[in-house]
C-alpha cells in the first residue's frame, strides 16, 4: 500500500510531504485520487506578479503608441529592463518552487511543470514570461484548446518563435513550424506546405509592450490558404481549430502525458490510441485525460514503478517535502538546479528538457547523491560549470564557485512519523517511505555501518541523509 501511495503522490505531484504522510496513509486507497485531485481544482491559482515596478512603469502604460516596439525603447531603458528582468526572473523561479513545496494543489502545480516543458520558452521579459506562466497554471487541469490558444498568443512564445516579425509580405515560419511540430500534431502528420499556409494564416499576430495580444490587421495576409486539406481565408484562430480537429493532436499530447506520469522508455501504441481517442471525443478535457490514466489497471503495473528518473525540480521539491527544509539562501536553489541542467524558465530549446536519462551524467549523479549530505553537514555547494549564455540568458552569471547551501531543516516531523517504529524497524520503514522503489533489496548491513546509533535520533536522521543519498532516490 506505501508503494502504491507514493508511486501517486510522486508522479502527479512531488511526492509526499511528511508533515501530512499519516494522514493520507489513513486513507482507503479508492479515495487518494480524488483527494489529489479536489485539492487542485477547488482554488484558482495565484497570479506571481514579481516584475519590478521600474519594468513596469517601462513597459505596462505604453500600449499601441505609435506602434512602438521594443527597438524603440531607449538604450538605456533596453539594458535595464534586461537587467531587472534577469534579477525578477530568479524570484519567478523560487516562488514558484515555494507553490510546488508547500501547495496542496499538488496535481495543479505538477501539471503546470508538464505544460511548462511542452511549450517551452525561453525569454528574458519578466513581464511575459509571468504572464504565461499564469496562463498555463490557470489552464493546466482545463480543456487543452483553450490552454493552447492562450499560450500561442502570450507574448513570450510570440516573441521567443519570432511572430511579430511575421508580415503578409515576408511570412516567417518559426511559430507556425514549432505549433504544428512541438504542441499540437507531431512529426509526420504536416507537410512543410501546411506550414508555409499556416504561417500566412498566423501573420498579424503579435503583441504589445505590455503583454497584451495584438492583432495587426494591415501585416494579415487575408487571402486564401490551405492547411490539412482545409481551404480557406484562415487567420490564426481558424488554424488551431485545424490542427484541434485532427485526431493526431490528441494523440500526440496523451503520447508526451504518458512518458511524462507513466513510462519513459515503453510506450505501448495501443495504449496511446485508446487514451488519445477518449481525450478527443471529451472535447480535449485534460482531466480526462489524467483520470484515464490513473483509473487504469496498467498505471500501478510493477513495470512502470519507480521507473522514472526524478527531474531536478522534481529531486529538490521532494527533498524539501520530505525532510522539510527551508533554505538559508534561497538562491543556492538556482545554483543547484544550474548543476543538475535544469533551470525553470531557461529550457535548453523550444523542444523543452529531453528528460529521461539525459539528467543523468557521471557529473550531475554523484552531486544528486551528495545533495543530502551537503544540506545535513551545511556544507557548501561547490559548482563550476561552463556559461552557456546564449542558452542560460543570463542565468548562468554568477552561478558557479562555492555558494552557501545551508538550511533549516525541520527534523520534528520526521522523527514523529517514525516515533512509534521498532529501532530494528526504523531503516527498513524509512526506506519504505522514502524509495518509490520496493526496499526489498535494501543494503541493510552497509546502511547500518553509515548511521550513527548515538541515539534514537540521530539514527533516524542519518538513515534518512543516508537513503536519500542512493541512486534508488533517484527514482519514483
Amino acid at each position: 500500500m506505501s508503494q502504491k501511495l507514493q508511486h501517486l503522490l510522486w508522479r502527479f505531484g512531488f511526492g509526499p510531504r511528511t508533515k501530512s504522510w499519516n494522514n493520507w496513509a489513513s486513507l482507503p486507497e479508492s479515495s487518494w485520487w480524488p483527494k489529489l485531485r479536489d485539492e487542485s481544482l477547488t482554488a484558482k491559482p495565484i497570479y506571481f506578479d514579481v516584475a519590478d515596478s521600474a519594468v513596469k512603469g517601462l513597459l505596462m502604460g505604453v500600449g499601441e503608441i505609435g506602434r512602438m516596439e521594443q527597438r524603440d525603447l531607449e538604450k538605456e531603458n533596453r539594458k535595464e529592463i534586461r537587467e531587472k528582468s534577469r534579477e525578477n526572473l530568479k524570484s519567478l523561479n523560487l516562488h514558484w518552487l515555494e507553490e510546488m513545496t508547500h501547495s496542496k494543489a499538488q496535481l495543479r502545480e505538477k501539471m503546470a511543470l508538464f505544460w511548462h516543458g511542452h511549450f517551452a520558452s525561453r525569454n528574458i521579459n519578466i513581464l511575459y514570461q509571468q504572464q504565461m506562466l499564469h496562463v498555463i497554471r490557470e489552464n493546466a487541469l482545463g480543456n487543452f484548446g483553450e490552454l493552447l490558444r492562450g499560450v500561442s498568443k502570450s507574448a513570450a512564445m510570440l516573441a521567443f518563435l519570432n511572430n511579430q516579425q511575421n508580415k503578409k509580405k515576408k511570412p516567417n515560419e518559426n511559430f507556425a513550424r514549432e505549433v504544428m511540430e512541438l504542441f499540437t500534431l507531431g512529426r509526420g502528420n504536416y507537410t512543410e506546405q501546411d506550414i508555409k499556409e499556416a504561417a500566412r494564416a498566423f501573420t498579424g499576430w503579435g503583441f504589445r509592450l505590455n503583454g497584451d495580444f495584438v492583432f495587426r490587421k494591415f501585416d494579415h495576409d487575408e487571402g486564401s490558404k490551405t492547411v490539412l486539406g482545409k481551404t480557406g481565408k484562415f487567420d490564426g484562430d481558424d488554424v488551431l481549430d485545424i490542427l484541434l480537429e485532427k485526431r493526431e493532436t490528441a494523440r500526440f499530447i496523451a503520447r508526451k502525458a504518458y512518458k511524462f506520469f507513466v513510462n519513459e522508455t515503453v510506450v505501448p501504441d495501443d495504449r496511446i490510441a485508446w487514451l488519445g481517442d477518449r481525450f478527443y471525443d471529451s472535447g480535449y478535457q485534460i482531466m480526462r485525460l489524467l483520470e484515464d490514466i490513473v483509473r487504469s489497471d496498467w498505471f500501478y503495473a510493477p513495470e512502470n514503478v519507480g521507473t522514472k528518473i526524478k527531474s531536478p525540480v522534481e529531486l529538490w521539491v521532494g527533498i524539501r517535502r520530505a525532510l522539510p527544509l527551508e533554505p538559508g539562501n534561497p538562491e543556492s536553489q538556482l545554483v543547484l538546479q544550474r548543476a543538475l541542467g535544469q533551470i525553470l524558465f531557461f529550457p535548453p530549446n523550444v523542444a523543452g528538457w529531453p528528460g529521461g536519462k539525459n539528467w543523468i551524467d557521471s557529473s550531475s549523479l554523484m552531486l544528486r547523491l551528495r545533495v543530502p549530505q551537503l544540506l545535513y553537514a551545511q556544507s557548501d555547494l561547490d559548482v563550476n560549470t561552463k556559461d552557456d549564455d546564449d542558452q542560460q540568458a543570463g542565468q548562468g552569471k554568477g552561478l558557479s564557485g562555492k555558494r552557501g547551501f545551508a538550511a533549516e531543516l525541520e527534523w520534528q516531523p520526521v522523527l514523529d512519523l517514525f516515533k512509534k517504529t521498532p529501532e530494528k524497524e526504523l531503516i527498513p520503514k524509512i526506506a519504505d517511505y522514502l524509495w518509490a522503489v520496493s526496499p526489498q533489496k535494501l543494503p541493510l548491513e552497509v546502511l547500518e555501518k553509515n548511521t550513527d546509533r548515538s541515539s534514537r535520533e540521530s539514527l533516524v536522521k542519518t538513515a534518512v541523509i543516508q537513503l536519500m543519498a542512493t541512486p534508488e532516490y533517484q527514482l519514483c
